[in-house]
């Protein structure tokens, strides 16, 4: 099969909140995936690749909005399609 797909290229920093101004839809139409220390994490909920962060949920607890909240986790980060 021919499989000629082009995807769109991956940004230095992805949110998946649709508020965010870091949220590109075209992204996720995809499935890209997120290596943190060179472990594959699938609960990443934003990244930037040139500050070497993401954030990801603090356990069960919520925000006032009833979102999770948040932590900031350093290190080497790459972001790749599946």
């Amino acid at each position: 099969m021919n499989d000629s797909t082009t995807f769109p290229p991956l940004p230095d920093r992805l949110s998946i909140d649709a508020r965010s101004p870091h949220h590109i839809a075209a992204v996720f139409e995809h499935e890209i995936g997120i290596k943190f220390n060179d472990k594959e994490r699938l609960d990443v909920e934003e990244y930037c690749i040139s500050e070497s962060w993401i954030k990801v949920p603090s356990g069960k607890s919520l925000d006032r909005k009833g979102k999770p909240l948040l932590i900031k986790l350093k290190g080497k980060v790459e972001a790749f399609y599946r």
